[in-house]
């Protein structure tokens, strides 16, 4: 609840210190004394958009501060942490803004943005009236409002998870119908191009093999002339040959070596290794001329399984080592056309699964809320009855609308200020007065299950008097008590006496022009204070006896 606003030269207020309570707090005073500049300075630290120029002419700079005391339980605290602020018991805004239109904002001495602060705004004041748009009389938002009364969290939970699983599996059933229908748009193709791929069975790293291979075949001829001249060297004709001519050698040294006891064995095992040696080379380069001895269709085979590969890694635009990873794209692809009826099916029976669930919450939810409704319809028209307005009818009405993450139902809150006339918008069909209390009636009744807010009317009494203001101020009185033990808050800016007399605490707006100077003031009365008060609201200017004394029986009845 809010405990304190300190203004600082804001319009006409100079400065100025308000130390609010809980229960019902009621501003009075004249008209043009400044209460609206009060909702302004409050509207303006909270981050609400609203009139630029609010700086005290003169002054260097407009700052307004105010302070909240926290629940544990408050939902303030979920926006703090999420804002990475810290989530204490007190809360303290301050905001800043400079003639020039710069505005500084700061939570707990950590500076924020405005969004921040809208945030906060939501879970912290609520602001009623008769023009007041961002609230009861917002179409738009009659269905959370319902959804709120009749405690409907975990349906709404649930509803919007079936929507997330419902909105994922017509994703993916999209998503399959497009590649499929893309993939068969080139079926045709695709189913060649695999054909072809298939029938030359690309292999990796074929291409620099027979690219190695191909160049010795062509250099086979000239490298097999040299050869052949080396083995005929070798080989020789008779006793012409390296190997006779070394085996004669060693038939001349080996009956004269005996005689000379030894001196030719090293010459003997020379000639006996050379001639292995020489057998050797002839072995080796008889093989190499075998192996080079070329088919020229092999040669012309190779040449063309070569180019063939290079021609289609062309036509495919990859090289030709990928050819072989293509193969297997293209034949994941094909696969894919073959058995995307399949796939198509398992998603489609995902779809009509999900849709299912979804109907299921939906249903749960629509029949909840229907049953919500009409306990809303009994409970407001229960309290309209107090507030004068017995023949008018209230009615929460609930049609069908297009499917969302919220349910398939559209909310509208509908009156019709007498038996048989047509209903429509609260707005529309209610007079200023009429107005006022549809909007108090059906705040008593949703604020019983909202969270914990303060709740400020500014003049929801219009247009009322007599029994029916002192009706409104009851119900007002009545709505500050609070829920579950806890005290709850209202502020009312009021020009009813019936109203006033209701408050627990009760503050005057005066205005004064001191030097030239005209400044806006709030005192807080005393009892005494209170009673010339609302006998100036009864009277006017001249306050009689007469009217002090009804002031006194006000103040004396309103418990």
């Amino acid at each position: 609840m809010l405990r304190a606003l300190d203004i600082r030269d804001i319009l006409i207020i100079d400065r100025l210190e308000i130390a609010f309570q809980p229960g019902l707090n009621v501003l009075t005073g004249e008209t043009g004394a400044g209460k609206s500049i009060l909702l302004d300075a409050l509207g303006f630290v909270l981050g609400w958009r609203g009139r630029a120029d609010l700086v005290r002419q003169g002054a260097d700079q407009g700052e307004v501060t105010a302070v909240f005391a926290l629940t544990p339980d408050h939902p303030a605290r979920a926006v703090l942490r999420d804002a990475d602020l810290p989530d204490e018991d007190e809360l303290v805004l301050r905001r800043t803004n400079s003639p020039d239109g710069r505005k500084t904002a700061r939570i707990n001495d950590r500076r924020v943005s405005g969004e921040v602060l809208r945030r906060l705004s939501e879970c912290l004041v609520e602001l009623h009236g008769q023009h007041d748009d961002r609230g009861l009389l917002d179409p738009r938002g009659h269905r959370n409002l319902l959804d709120a009364y009749g405690g409907h969290e975990a349906l709404c939970a649930d509803l919007r998870g079936a929507w997330k699983t419902l909105s994922a599996a017509q994703k993916h059933q999209a998503a399959l119908t497009e590649s499929l229908a893309a993939a068969r748009a080139e079926e045709e193709t695709l189913r060649a191009a695999l054909d072809e791929l298939a029938a030359l069975d690309p292999q990796p790293g074929e291409d620099a093999a027979l690219d190695v291979e191909r160049r010795q075949m062509q250099a086979a001829e000239r490298l097999r002339e040299d050869v052949a001249r080396a083995a005929a060297l070798l080989q020789g004709d008779g006793e012409a040959s390296p190997s006779a001519a070394l085996a004669s050698a060693m038939r001349w040294l080996e009956p004269v070596a005996e005689e000379l006891d030894g001196a030719l064995d090293g010459a003997l095992a020379a000639l006996d290794r050379a001639l292995s040696e020489i057998d050797n080379a002839a072995g080796q380069t008889q093989s190499a001329l075998e192996r080079l001895d070329i088919d020229p269709m092999a040669l012309e085979r190779v040449t063309e399984r070569l180019f063939a590969l290079r021609e289609l890694a062309r036509k495919h635009r990859v090289l030709p080592d990928d050819l072989p990873g293509l193969t297997e794209a293209f034949t994941r692809q094909v696969a894919a056309i073959d058995s995307g009826a399949e796939g198509l099916a398992a998603a489609q029976q995902a779809v009509e699964a999900a849709q299912e669930a979804y109907d299921q919450a939906a249903d749960r939810l629509s029949e909840a809320r229907f049953a919500a409704a009409e306990r809303l319809d009994q409970a407001v028209m229960a309290e309209l009855a107090p507030l004068k307005m017995e023949r008018a009818v209230f009615t929460t009405e609930i049609e069908a609308a297009e499917a969302g993450p919220d349910g398939r139902d559209g909310v509208a809150f509908r009156v019709a200020t007498n038996p048989g006339a047509p209903s429509g918008p609260l707005e529309r069909i209610a007079s200023g007065g009429e107005l006022s209390r549809f909007l108090l009636a059906l705040k008593v009744c949703l604020s019983r299950n909202a969270p914990q807010r303060t709740m400020i009317f500014d003049e929801i009494d219009r247009g009322v008097g007599g029994a029916t203001a002192d009706a409104v101020g009851r119900r007002l009185a009545a709505l500050a008590q609070g829920e579950n033990g806890r005290a709850g808050q209202v502020l009312v800016v009021t020009h009813s006496p019936q109203v006033a007399a209701l408050g627990g605490h009760h503050w005057r707006v005066e205005k004064q022009v001191q030097d030239g100077q005209t400044r806006s003031n709030v005192l807080p009365l005393s009892q005494d204070a209170r009673v010339d008060e609302i006998a100036r609201m009864l009277a006017g200017d001249r306050i009689t006896p007469e009217a002090r004394a009804a002031a006194a029986s006000l103040l004396g009845a309103r418990g």
